[in-house]
């Protein structure tokens, strides 16, 4: 098993390491954060840039724009795309030819004195791989794949390391052929971990949530994308577990689900782990931050009605390694929550969950700062 992992943390605030991510929902600034956290933390300075600031005449607001559109009123056309992307070999290339008139920009955007660069987002991907393979960039690229999937829009000629979640994520990347595929650990916040009776208690207490009976915690993501709605109504009629539905920043769904009375309604959460301790199970549709959050918590995940394209293809491989289960009907709905709440099932995944975290990829990256330099790029 390749593991991106080291050991002892260094402190030289003379190195730096530039983070590039994409403000197109919480997950994505979440895991961007806490790597730069992690990061700092090794001594090291850390800048973090927005891909969608490098674009031209706020092309990268139209991007954030219309993926959020698509998500929310028009999945199926998302998912057509998606399909394409992942299916026609030459969708990545393509993609990499229409953002060439962008590469400049980026390359002017990083600092001179970059020891390393990491990407967090597919798009930024697909900039510094070309700029990496063509000698426009001498230090080392790595790609830290967000998703549990490793679709073929992530993967770039020209990046170094691609960090990806697990090995059924690394047999993926190394079918598209990308280079230097490593498993390193997934970055969820320290306050992510298995709780106590007693803090349990006081999460239930702190929110309002009934004080004994199993809870099934919704969420859809910042956006509240997907059929959040069907999802709850789905778990409250199984009578397995009473859902707590986490509406993010759509207002709209929120007040469609408190007039429903599906359960306990929330809206946007500043304290996620807090919250996370108060419940039994997380049933989730992106395979996104959160779901990492429950794993890192000690809680099964469950994954139904998944967001199309990228969401239905993490949840096959999140499922396919064990630390998901993807119901894929409703009849199998209340079976599985309470195999998950309560049995050997949930055990199992609550281990494989816990697993993804042993390792810490801020340590394999300092390990890239330490001996960067200018170095051949990766697979061309």
């Amino acid at each position: 098993m390749s593991t991106l992992e080291s050991a002892a943390p260094r402190a030289d605030l003379r190195r730096r390491v530039v983070v590039i991510s994409a403000s197109v929902g919480a997950g994505h600034d979440g895991t961007t954060r806490e790597l730069a956290e992690r990061l700092r933390a090794r001594g090291l300075r850390v800048d973090c840039l927005d891909v969608t600031d490098v674009f031209p005449w706020r092309l990268g607001r139209l991007l954030r724009g219309t993926y959020h559109g698509l998500l929310l009123r028009l999945p199926w056309i998302y998912d057509g795309l998606f399909a394409i992307a992942c299916r026609f070999r030459g969708a990545a290339p393509i993609t990499r030819a229409l953002l060439r008139p962008v590469r400049a920009r980026m390359r002017r955007a990083l600092p001179e004195d970059a020891d390393v660069v990491v990407s967090t987002y597919p798009i930024a991907s697909q900039l510094l791989g070309p700029l990496r393979r063509d000698g426009h960039l001498a230090v080392p690229v790595v790609t830290y794949v967000t998703d549990f999937a490793a679709h073929p829009i992530w993967l770039s000629p020209g990046v170094d390391v691609h960090c990806v979640a697990h090995e059924t994520s690394r047999a993926q990347a190394l079918a598209h052929a990308a280079a230097g595929v490593r498993v390193a650990g997934r970055v969820v916040s320290a306050r992510c971990a298995p709780a106590s009776t007693a803090a349990r208690r006081r999460a239930r207490q702190r929110f309002g949530l009934p004080p004994q009976a199993p809870l099934a915690l919704v969420v859809a993501g910042a956006w509240g994308v997907g059929e959040v709605a069907a999802t709850a109504a789905d778990i409250a009629r199984t009578g397995a577990a009473i859902p707590v539905t986490v509406c993010g920043r759509n207002e709209a769904l929120r007040s469609r689900m408190v007039l429903a009375g599906t359960g306990p309604v929330l809206g946007w959460v500043d304290d996620m782990p807090e919250l996370l301790r108060a419940v039994d199970v997380l049933v989730e549709n992106g395979g996104g931050l959160t779901a990492l959050e429950a794993m890192a918590c000690g809680l099964p995940v469950l994954t139904y009605r998944p967001l199309p394209g990228h969401g239905r293809a993490s949840a096959a491989a999140m499922d396919e390694a064990g630390v998901s289960t993807l119901v894929r009907g409703r009849d199998q709905l209340g079976r599985v929550l309470g195999e998950l709440t309560g049995g050997e099932r949930g055990r199992r995944a609550r281990a494989a969950g816990l697993a993804l975290f042993a390792g810490d990829p801020a340590a394999g990256i300092a390990d890239l700062v330490a001996g960067s330099g200018r170095r051949s790029p990766g697979g061309r």
